[in-house]
């Protein structure tokens, strides 16, 4: 991977709304505020930022993401007040990550179609029941006409939107990218969650957005951008379980090879790293493979885990991860670890996400000497 700018932020997170708030959020290294065993983004009223027309027929994951989209643009510098500046829609696309944004919507109609008949079913929340309908949503609110992509690979999938966004700008098919992940709370996904989780287990599920905008370092340069971090290597490995009756799977393996593949990537050695962003939740077999992977590829770092306060936001994860990442490497951001103690100001960053299903993706992070 070649460096590659991160010019812009949109956020909507269990801190608030914007980057002010999250950055806020990250020093103040408060632990998780759940209700029901779940996180929310914080009185969410998507009016203040897009209006109040056009909105009934979005569900919550479209609105967090549309919103989050808006405020990256402006924060970039890509609009200003609502228009293009030095670029069009045709410069400019979206790659973003969720893990079950559809399901809401696909529970809802179901049960109107069992309850009740399908044909009280509302036509209008149909297209939400697709995957990529929220990043579709978000090109037409926005006007981004370059490209647009959903990444659907579980908690991997923010670290892995990014990896696809950078062989899209190496290949020229944009000059800015937006990009992420999402996750919306929805009741069907909640009960999930708590089957999923072992009894007495302290995770929490949680839901949010995290967007970057994304350039090559000479567009961001040309448009004299201000830069907030540099993503300079990714890596990803898939170890299969040993059985096709194993539903969960925490990989020791494959963190350890994504973290190795990232640092290749970079071009830097273990000691380079100065944070880990992890993924740590609170779902011990998960934390504990992730840490002992961290171990052995990098000996004993400073490990940092926003879950504890942001919930396991599953498809946005990896996205609110490289925000995290940010807060440390620009602002000196220093909540929430977990292992190991912070030396000096940190300017190398390991973001890491372990998959439910034998995969892990991990992406090194560099402050901006501009």
């Amino acid at each position: 991977m070649k460096p590659r700018a991160i010019t812009g932020i949109g956020t909507a997170s269990a801190f608030g709304v914007g980057w002010a708030a999250f950055l806020e959020g990250m020093r103040d290294g408060k632990p998780a505020s759940a209700v029901d065993g779940k996180v929310e983004v914080p009185g969410f009223d998507p009016t203040k930022y897009l209006g109040d027309k056009g909105l009934r027929s979005l569900d919550r994951l479209t609105k967090l993401l549309v919103v989050s989209s808006r405020l990256a643009l402006h924060e970039a510098g890509l609009k200003r007040e609502g228009a293009w500046t030095g670029v069009t829609g045709e410069d400019v696309g979206i790659v973003v990550s969720n893990a079950y944004g559809s399901l809401e919507a696909i529970a809802e109609l179901h049960k109107v179609a069992t309850l009740e008949d399908a044909r009280y079913i509302n036509p209008s929340r149909f297209p939400l029941t697709v995957a990529n309908s929220a990043a579709g949503y978000a090109s037409i609110w926005e006007d981004i006409r370059a490209l647009n992509v959903s990444v659907c690979d579980g908690n991997c999938g923010g670290l892995d939107a990014l990896a696809c966004a950078d062989a899209m700008l190496e290949q020229r098919r944009a000059k800015a990218i937006l990009v992420g992940g999402v996750e919306s709370m929805s009741e069907p996904l909640h009960v999930a969650f708590q089957r999923l989780a072992v009894a007495g287990e302290s995770a929490t599920l949680g839901e949010g957005a995290g967007i970057v905008a994304l350039e090559t370092m000479e567009g961001a340069a040309a448009r004299s951008a201000q830069v907030l971090a540099q993503a300079v290597g990714f890596g990803t490995y898939f170890s299969p379980p040993d059985g096709d009756a194993t539903l969960l799977h925490p990989s020791t393996e494959a963190m350890e090879q994504a973290i190795a593949g990232a640092l290749a990537d970079a071009g830097a050695s273990p000691r380079d790293v100065d944070v880990v962003v992890s993924g740590v939740s609170g779902l011990r077999a998960f934390d504990e493979a992730e840490l002992v992977a961290v171990a052995r590829a990098l000996g004993d770092p400073w490990v940092i885990a926003p879950k504890l306060a942001l919930g396991e936001t599953l498809g946005a994860g990896g996205a609110l991860g490289m925000l995290a990442a940010i807060a440390v490497l620009r602002d000196g951001a220093k909540s929430y670890g977990v292992r190991g103690t912070v030396r000096t100001q940190p300017r190398t960053a390991l973001v890491t996400c372990l998959g439910y299903y034998g995969n892990a993706s991990a992406l090194v992070m560099r402050a901006h000497s501009g």
